[in-house]
């Protein structure tokens, strides 16, 4: 290393704290006393070099001696040697003056080193209140394996009764899916009854004076009490909602219907849509039931009538289909 690098590296120790305390860290306090014995060393080659320096004057008097023909000569380089020698003690101050530095810098470093263990201590203070706290909680453990070596056992007889539950659930599952089917069955037969009924009041309202509107109002308002859709005094009515006439209607529970002698096309269950919407967007919910009532209709247009109910989720009610 240079002499010029060694004093910026110097400088730069003594000026910039950060720098100082980087490399205080970087290299450990026993790399610092490294350096300290290697500037040591630097100061035993320069008094070396001092002591060779006065070798040099003392054969620089005897040239003199030799040579006081010369002797301006000589004087001249005398003067020019005196100004080494005080470079060279302003640069040994120097020195003196950095070690100085450097032995605060070290007297700084332990300062922090006491603090290091203090705080290391407050460390192994914290580690061993751990310690102790993971020995409860070891204990805790303990514990709580016992309580659940007793849980398995109870998890154990559970499975035990839930596996005869299911066997039972099984042969359960059996009979219930037997009374499905005959639900279903029962179920057509009632929709048919239903649709029979309703053609057969189409028929019967001719003679009765009564129109098929009111019919099926009726028909349905006592069908939804039976049911409890509707409340005991519940029943279904004529409105017009926005200058729309709606033939089946119930606010609460909210109910559209739309009523027909007729079906020439799709047009009846694509009026009623345009209803639930209106009811929907003034009521602000769902109703809860749609119906569609079609006293006749022709086979093509029930099919698509059908198609169309159960995309929309509508109950329709089909009397004669031709």
């Amino acid at each position: 290393m240079s002499t010029n690098l060694k004093r910026e590296f110097l400088s730069l120790l003594e000026k910039d704290t950060e720098f100082r305390y980087a490399v205080a860290g970087y290299l450990g306090l026993s790399e610092i006393l490294k350096k300290m014995d290697a500037l040591i060393e630097e100061q035993h080659k320069l008094w070396e070099n001092q002591n060779r320096l006065w070798e040099n004057q003392n054969r620089l008097w005897e040239e003199i001696k030799s040579l006081r023909e010369d002797q301006h000569k000589l004087w001249e380089n005398q003067n020019k040697l005196w100004e080494e020698i005080r470079t060279l003690r302003e640069g040994q101050n120097k020195l003196w003056e950095n070690q100085n530095r450097l032995w605060e810098e070290v007297k700084s470093l332990r300062e922090g080193q006491n603090k290091l263990w203090e705080n290391q201590n407050r460390l192994w203070e914290e580690i061993r209140s751990l310690r102790e706290e993971q020995h409860k909680l070891w204990e805790e453990v303990k514990s709580l394996r016992e309580g659940q070596n007793k849980l398995w056992e109870e998890v154990k007889a559970l499975r035990e009764g839930q596996n005869k539950l299911w066997e039972s659930h099984n042969r359960l599952s059996d009979r219930v899916g037997k009374l499905e089917v005959r639900v279903g069955r029962l179920e057509k037969s009632v929709d048919r009854l239903r649709d029979a009924m309703i053609a057969g009041f189409g028929e019967l309202g001719k003679f009765a004076g009564v129109t098929f509107e009111s019919f099926v109002r009726r028909f349905l308002s006592r069908y939804l009490r039976g049911i409890g859709v509707l409340s005991k005094g519940g029943r279904l009515v004529r409105v017009v909602i926005d200058g729309e006439e709606i033939n089946i209607f119930s606010e609460e529970p909210l109910i559209v219907g739309e009523v027909t002698a007729y079906a020439e096309s799709v047009d009846e269950i694509n009026k009623l849509l345009r209803k639930v919407n209106l009811v929907r967007e003034k009521y602000g919910k769902e109703p809860l039931r749609k119906y569609l009532i079609v006293l006749r209709a022709s086979k093509s247009v029930a099919y698509e009538l059908k198609k169309i109910a159960r995309e929309n989720n509508i109950e329709l009610i089909l009397g004669k289909i031709m």
